[in-house]
C-alpha cells in the first residue's frame, strides 16, 4: 500500500471513530495546531504527516501503529482509563460510567452486547433501598473508603440520595441504547452473597433495613421481568409512551460469562473487559473485536430468548431468582 493510501486510511479510521457531531478537521486543527487548509491537505494525502504529528494522533486517539500499518502481529492495544487514577471514590467511578454511556449515545447507530456475570451495575439503581446498600457495600468493603470504615449500614444514615440520582441518570442513558444481554442464574449471586455476609456479620444496624433491602431487590427483579416481557427498557412507573429502546434478554444455563461489554457505534466496534471490580480495559482493535463479537454470537445461539417471547422460560427464570432472594429473609 502506498504511503498516501496509508495516510488516507488513518484519517478514514479517525472519522469513523468520531461522534457525528464532531468535525475531524476542527479536531485535528486543535490537536496539531494547524490551519484547516493544512489539515485538508494531509487528509487528502497531498502532504505527508510528520512522525511527531503521527505520535500526537496515536496518543490522542489511542491508535495502534500495528493496526494502522496493518501488521499482522498478535499485539492488541488496550486503554485503561483508571490506571493512573488511584483510590477513586465510588461516586466518581459511577460518574465515569455515566460519561461513557453518554458517549455511546452521541452516535446515531448504537448497540450494546452485555455478557452479565453480574447484574449491570446501574440496574441496582432501579430501586432506592437496594441502591443504598450496594453503594455502601462498594464504598466500604470494595473501595475501603475511610469514611465508612467503622460504620454499620443504615438506610436512615446512608440514603445516598445524590448517588441514587446519578445511578438513575446512567439508567436513563442506557435505556436509549438497544441492547442484547446474556444472563445466567448466577448473575445475582454476588449481591445475594453480599447481603448475606452483612446480615451474618452484624453489619446491618437493624432488621428492618435487611427486610427493606430484600424487598427492594425483589422489586428490581419484578421490573427487569416486566422489561423482558415487553422487550423494552424503561424506568419504573413510566407509561408506555415513555418506553425507550429494545432489550433482548437471553439466558444461558451453562456459561456464566465475564461481565464483558461490547459496543457497536456506527461503523466502530469496541470491547470493554473488566478488572478490579469497577475498572475496565477497552480496545477498538478490529481483529480482536471480530473474535469477541463472534464469541458473543456463539453464546447467544446457545441461549434462550426470554424477552418479548418465551413466557414459560421467562417466568421460570425469574421465579428461581426471586426465590433465591427471598430465601435471604
Amino acid at each position: 500500500m502506498e504511503d498516501n493510501q496509508l495516510q488516507q486510511e488513518l484519517f478514514s479510521q479517525l472519522k469513523n471513530n468520531l461522534p457525528p457531531h464532531l468535525s475531524l478537521v476542527d479536531e485535528l486543527s486543535d490537536l496539531l495546531d494547524l490551519g484547516a487548509d493544512s489539515v485538508y491537505r494531509r487528509i487528502r494525502g497531498e502532504k505527508p504527516i510528520s512522525l511527531l504529528e503521527l505520535k500526537k494522533i496515536c496518543e490522542h486517539y489511542h491508535l495502534s501503529l500495528d493496526q494502522l500499518l496493518q501488521l499482522q502481529s498478535d499485539t492488541v492495544v488496550f486503554r485503561s482509563p483508571d490506571l493512573n487514577r488511584k483510590n477513586l471514590p465510588f461516586t466518581e467511578q459511577l460518574s465515569s460510567i455515566l460519561m461513557q454511556v453518554k458517549y455511546f449515545n452521541s452516535f446515531r447507530n448504537k448497540q450494546i452486547l452485555y455478557i452479565c456475570k453480574d447484574m449491570p451495575i446501574w440496574q441496582f439503581y432501579l430501586s432506592r433501598e437496594l441502591a443504598a446498600f450496594k453503594t455502601f457495600f462498594w464504598a466500604k468493603t470494595i473501595n475501603k473508603e475511610p469514611a465508612y470504615a467503622d460504620k454499620m449500614f443504615s438506610l436512615a444514615e446512608f440514603d445516598f440520595e445524590e448517588t441514587f440520582e446519578l445511578g438513575r441518570q446512567v439508567i436513563a442513558e442506557y435505556n436509549q441504547i438497544p441492547c442484547v444481554e446474556l444472563w445466567n442464574q448466577e448473575s445475582i449471586n454476588s449481591t445475594i452473597s453480599q447481603i448475606n455476609f452483612y446480615k451474618e456479620s452484624g453489619q446491618f444496624k437493624n432488621d428492618k433495613d435487611i427486610e427493606a433491602v430484600i424487598d427492594s431487590f425483589d422489586a428490581t427483579l419484578d421490573h427487569l421481568k416486566l422489561q423482558a416481557e415487553k422487550g423494552l427498557k424503561f424506568m419504573p412507573g413510566d407509561s408506555d409512551v415513555l418506553h425507550k429502546s429494545s432489550v433482548q434478554l437471553y439466558i444461558n444455563e451453562v456459561v456464566i460469562g465475564s461481565n464483558t461489554i461490547l459496543a457497536e457505534l456506527d461503523a466502530v466496534k469496541l470491547a470493554f473487559i473488566p478488572y478490579n471490580v469497577f475498572s475496565f480495559i477497552m480496545t477498538k482493535d478490529p481483529r480482536f473485536n471480530e473474535s469477541v463479537f463472534e464469541g458473543f454470537e456463539i453464546l447467544k445461539s446457545r441461549s434462550t430468548l426470554i424477552s418479548g417471547t418465551g413466557e414459560k422460560d421467562r417466568n421460570r427464570f425469574f421465579k428461581i431468582l426471586k426465590d433465591r432472594v427471598n430465601n435471604l429473609r
